[in-house]
């Protein structure tokens, strides 16, 4: 299950929506070991596309170095998918190698009728896709 508070859901939602139509992405850090989602860190869609995104690889490295100095790891690695529904397309499974992070999907897309977005989590490990709750609370 992925815990996260309501600040750090309505920020990587409003990220999405500021994004579309273009795909948006980032990730959440959080201290080494502890699975807590903690530092938001929207990052720039190199790719610019409505149907894939792509984090610059010079931005990834900083990013990665910087986790490292803090003693973080990626606790959220998420983007939106603009015109479908809020799961990883074969893409995104191929490119997720991070086997300890939740990948959470935001669809902009009314795609199920249920309203203006969709917010869910996965586990993404060898290739096996699992949906997991996603609990979200006011504090940790």
């Amino acid at each position: 299950m992925l815990t996260l508070t309501q600040a750090l859901h309505d920020r990587i939602v409003a990220h999405a929506r500021e994004d579309h139509p273009d795909e948006a992405c980032g990730v959440v850090a959080g201290p080494v070991g502890t699975g807590r989602p903690e530092r938001f860190i929207p990052m720039l869609n190199a790719a610019r596309s409505p149907t894939f995104y792509e984090f610059d690889s010079g931005d990834l490295l900083k990013l990665y170095r910087e986790m490292d100095d803090r003693d973080e790891e990626p606790v959220i690695i998420y983007h939106s998918h603009t015109a479908t529904e809020a799961y990883p397309s074969r893409t995104d499974i191929s490119y997720a190698n991070e086997p300890g992070a939740h990948y959470v999907l935001v669809s902009t897309a009314d795609a199920d009728g249920a309203g203006p977005f969709q917010f869910r989590s996965y586990r993404i490990v060898d290739g096996e896709v699992t949906e997991e709750e996603v609990r979200v609370v006011e504090a940790y």
